[in-house]
């Protein structure tokens, strides 16, 4: 497996970071045991760096890692915008995950210059955890051009994460070429890039070689956030992340596997996912909802608010 340093932060990261969303209740729903087996693999090739947030509800599982590997570096996320919002949701993510401090803690999914001084209260909260040594680094996560060009100008932001895949799936307001060119001038201030959805959200498994040979040719990139569901997944991306050429019948396994969000036929109709979706992928069509498969990440975000458990991914 090979290392880089997160920006500027003195963190040292496993080019893989492994994703958690996919294992949570949102997509697999794994149990924390099943979990566990899966980090216990990723860790036994060498990854070092998770990816977690509030809103995954995998802390459990976060927490049964960091039993496996206790130096594993952790980074987690929250809608925090105020200090009693990112004081609740610092709180709740060191004793989530069963330690004191967090290496990395970004506001998720932000939108442009707007939401980040909307949100400013919030980063000066974890600024000042920062200052205690209990944050390691600071950033935002985002799907939007806009808001990396907007963060790019803010000094005290550490770390971005921003979409980026061969084709561009679930960029909300530009290419590919427009969030590389961003994520290059990030990288030439300092911050540090993890980068997210190398396979478009699921779009692009098909292609999941030439999807990962392209995300791994970004030299702005530090780290790569993938979500991994099997034993299979994760020693096919340790495979390609470590240079190594993989089993092919490891491949073509992984080849024939397609995700894809299933709204139900009983959609009652009442419009909640279609403000939960960042992508503005669904839409309300004849009163049900219905999924723009072009724009849509396959986050499973929608999923979560839906009050009659109709969406779910496959």
């Amino acid at each position: 497996m090979k290392y880089s340093a997160l920006g500027r932060t003195g963190i040292e990261v496993s080019k893989l970071c492994f994703g958690t969303l996919t294992m949570g209740p949102f997509q697999r729903d794994l149990s924390v045991k099943d979990g566990a087996a899966l980090f216990e693999r990723a860790f036994s090739h060498g990854v070092n760096f998770l990816d977690t947030a509030e809103i995954y509800e995998t802390y459990p599982h976060v927490r049964e890692a960091l039993r496996i590997k206790p130096d594993a570096v952790v980074c987690t996320k929250s809608y925090s915008y105020d200090t009693k919002t990112a004081e609740a949701s610092f709180r709740k993510a060191v004793e989530g995950i069963g330690r004191d401090y967090i290496d990395v803690f970004l506001l998720h999914e932000q939108e442009s210059g707007l939401t980040i001084k909307g949100h400013w209260e919030a980063i000066e909260y974890f600024l000042r955890k920062k200052e205690e040594g209990r944050i390691g680094a600071i950033g935002l996560s985002t799907h939007y051009v806009a808001c990396m060009n907007a963060a790019i100008r803010v000094n005290e932001l550490d770390v971005l994460f921003p979409l980026i895949n061969k084709k561009g799936v679930g960029i909300a307001d530009g290419t590919a070429e427009d969030m590389l060119d961003a994520i290059r001038r990030a990288r030439e201030a300092g911050k540090g890039i993890i980068a997210m959805k190398p396979l478009g959200g699921g779009h692009l498994i098909s292609e999941r070689e030439e999807a990962l040979r392209f995300i791994l040719g970004v030299p702005d990139v530090d780290t790569i956030a993938i979500g991994m569901q099997s034993i299979d997944e994760v020693d096919y991306d340790c495979a390609v992340f470590s240079g190594e050429e993989p089993d092919p019948e490891l491949a073509e396994r992984l080849g024939r596997v397609r995700r894809r969000m299933l709204i139900q036929d009983w959609c009652q109709g009442c419009g909640t996912c279609v403000g939960a979706c960042r992508n503005h992928a669904i839409g309300m069509e004849d009163g049900i909802a219905r999924i723009d498969y072009s724009k849509c990440a396959t986050c499973g975000y929608c999923a979560r608010v839906c009050p009659n458990f109709n969406i779910k991914v496959i």
